[in-house]
């Protein structure tokens, strides 16, 4: 029996030190907050990103067709709803995750809306002309929530929080994240026939889909950026609120996570929101500094 328990040990092990693997490879800005959790909610959360990330690869897949990553997406939520009904699952991720979900009592409808989330960027692309996906602000939130506020959610259960208000706060600052990635990538998305500013912004400053794929005239376009921009600093805001309200153990890790990202935000500002000619990004350098600041706030 304890042989039996040893072989399951070893192989959750396993598979987590393959989504940490994932995590480190790919999650570019978040996996330095990920490094401020003790180890069992690192795990957990490097479970979640190996999930989202398989999500993500599938939806953008330029090998299959609109309708093969629709099916592909479809067939990942069932994979990993037959994997929490049954024992046996030989995907380290799904593996991991499971366990992940059961140790923090993550919803399974949280799980879905990750998978729905990615499927939202699932669209076809006529004539390979720029298309503004969402009418208002409204619709732009809806899928601001379905692709990041929703992450928010899984990640407050793992940093664990007694108050509820709480939920509303990692909403809003998953809506932050996302308008900070939105802004960032314009540029790329824009090249892929993707505009996700609102069309209404777009008609308040008189700005044509088409400018947004050239970035000309730049004069013309940074009105609306920075209009965003301070649009996503309001939601920023809600970091402030929701840190007091995580486990204190959790406090550096998130407090690191929004300091990047909000980073990025100062980034795109402080090039004048030329997001044309450089990818606002924030460097190692800051990063690893950010970590040891965030270091010395887990140890007071």
């Amino acid at each position: 029996m304890s042989t039996v328990l040893e072989h399951a040990e070893l192989k959750l092990n396993t598979a987590y030190s393959v989504c940490r693997q994932i995590a480190r490879a790919s999650a570019k800005n978040f996996y330095y907050g990920f490094m401020l959790l003790p180890p069992a909610k690192r795990n957990a959360l490097s479970a979640v990103y190996a999930f989202m990330r398989h999500a993500d690869d599938l939806s953008d897949d330029p090998g299959m067709s609109f309708e093969e990553r629709r099916a592909k997406l479809g067939e990942l939520i069932d994979s990993y709803h037959r994997a929490l009904e049954s024992p046996l699952t030989d995907d380290p991720v799904f593996l991991a995750l499971r366990d992940s979900q059961r140790r923090y009592k993550i919803p399974i409808e949280l799980m879905d809306r990750l998978v729905m989330g990615t499927g939202m960027d699932v669209r076809e692309v006529q004539g390979g002309e720029p298309v503004a996906v969402y009418r208002t602000f409204d619709e732009l939130y809806t899928y601001c929530y379905h692709v990041a506020s929703v992450v928010g959610l899984v990640c407050i259960r793992i940093f664990g929080y007694r108050d509820a208000a709480a939920e509303q706060h990692a909403e809003h600052l998953g809506i932050a994240y996302q308008l900070t990635n939105i802004l960032r990538d314009i540029k790329e998305d824009a090249a892929m026939g993707r505009i996700y500013l609102p069309i209404e912004d777009l008609e308040r400053f008189s700005v044509a889909p088409a400018e947004l794929v050239s970035g000309t005239p730049m004069e013309k376009l940074r009105p609306l950026l920075a209009f965003e921009a301070q649009r996503a600093r309001q939601f920023y805001a809600a970091g402030n609120q929701l840190l007091p309200l995580v486990d204190e153990v959790s406090q550096p890790a998130l407090w690191a996570m929004t300091e990047i990202y909000r980073g990025i935000l100062d980034r795109i500002e402080a090039q004048n929101y030329d997001v044309y000619s450089e990818r606002a990004r924030v460097s190692t350098g800051a990063k690893l500094a950010i970590v040891i600041k965030g270091f010395g706030k887990r140890l007071l």
